[in-house]
């Protein structure tokens, strides 16, 4: 099964991811997590750092951030994806493509068309279309507090201005209608928003 977990910077996708591989681990299955970009693999960390730290050094071009984007999820599908499930076993990722139409799609102005066709043709439909999938939501004081919380530097695409982030926000209520993925309101304690979670995948 492979499941995506999907939302905006603080919407507490990684803490959700968590806890769902260990519940899948406690029923004794083989869980790995895909954490786009970056992952357990040395080129899609390197990706991931090019994209997200030094990005902002680089004020790379949207296409560019697409296609790197692009290229760190074959890597991560193929080499750690793709061998689990062949084993029957469960992959979670924090992030798909979606990511990218969001970012790079509305908040940067690359065509949405132009998007899916790079992804459909770099990665299978088994990855395209997700067996289940959600996107995270809060409102911007709370997802702007989780990020204080954090206390990470600040990544290439959290420091680009108000109207940009505004733009991504609008994105996944209307990404969520296109692709029909659940809406989970993620204001609350982790352990609601875990519950939430349960329900949606035991539907």
């Amino acid at each position: 099964m492979y499941i995506v977990i999907e939302g905006q910077d603080g919407t507490g996708k990684s803490t959700q991811v968590r806890l769902l591989k260990e519940y899948y681990e406690k029923q004794n299955k083989e869980v790995a997590v895909m954490d786009e970009p970056d992952g357990d693999l040395e080129v899609a960390h390197d990706i991931h750092d090019l994209l997200v730290v030094r990005g902002k050094q680089y004020n790379m071009e949207p296409m560019t951030n697409v296609l790197l984007f692009t290229a760190a999820r074959s890597e991560l599908w193929r080499k750690i994806a793709e061998p689990v499930l062949k084993r029957d076993g469960i992959v979670i990722s924090a992030r798909n493509y979606w990511s990218t139409l969001a970012y790079q799609g509305y908040g940067e102005g690359v065509s949405k068309s132009k998007i899916i066709k790079i992804t459909h043709e770099a990665l299978p439909d088994k990855y395209c279309k997700p067996d289940k999938s959600f996107i995270l939501t809060v409102s911007d004081k709370i997802r702007l507090e989780r990020q204080g919380e954090r206390g990470k530097a600040i990544e290439t695409f959290e420091a680009k201005p108000d109207d940009f982030q505004q733009r991504v926000n609008a994105a996944y209520p209307k990404i969520a209608k296109e692709f029909d993925v659940p809406v989970i309101d993620a204001s609350g304690t982790i352990d609601e928003v875990f519950a939430k979670i349960l329900e949606e995948l035991n539907k």
